[in-house]
């Protein structure tokens, strides 16, 4: 049965569709954690998100602002904005952070129009999900 299980799980990871540099203009918009993975199995679903990641990427150079959503549409933030890269390592596309204090990468998993995926150096996987806004009418 374990034999099976791991047979199943190579099938799937195998013919996951990989990222390519024609999916990168996906990453500009609004997202909002959908999941997070860690290493040890357990998961934590995120139903409703405070924060949202604003995120603008152009030639391979970005940054990621948080956001909190309003519910007139607006949002509200800091003057704060984490710069990245996209950078590629045998195949693979990491967004590398850089600022005085720290430099790391995440690995960039999976990215289409509505979702996408990131690996932190902890193993940490975070599902993202296109943040859409509440539209309240009053």
């Amino acid at each position: 049965m374990h034999r099976i299980l791991v047979l199943v799980l190579l099938t799937i990871v195998s013919c996951a569709r990989r990222v390519s540099s024609e999916d990168f203009n996906h990453l500009n918009g609004y997202w909002e954690i959908e999941e997070v993975q860690f290493p040890n199995g357990n998961k934590k679903d995120y139903p409703v998100n405070t924060v949202v990641d604003y995120i603008k990427l152009e030639n391979l150079e970005g940054f990621r602002k948080k956001m909190v959503p309003r519910f007139d549409g607006t949002f509200e933030t800091s003057d704060d904005a984490e710069p990245f890269s996209i950078i590629e390592k045998n195949g693979v596309f990491y967004m590398r952070y850089q600022n005085p204090l720290s430099e790391w990468e995440e690995t960039l998993l999976s990215l289409s129009k509505d979702k996408f995926s990131v690996k932190n150096p902890e193993g940490i996987i975070y599902h993202f999900k296109r943040f859409e806004p509440l539209n309240i009418a009053l």
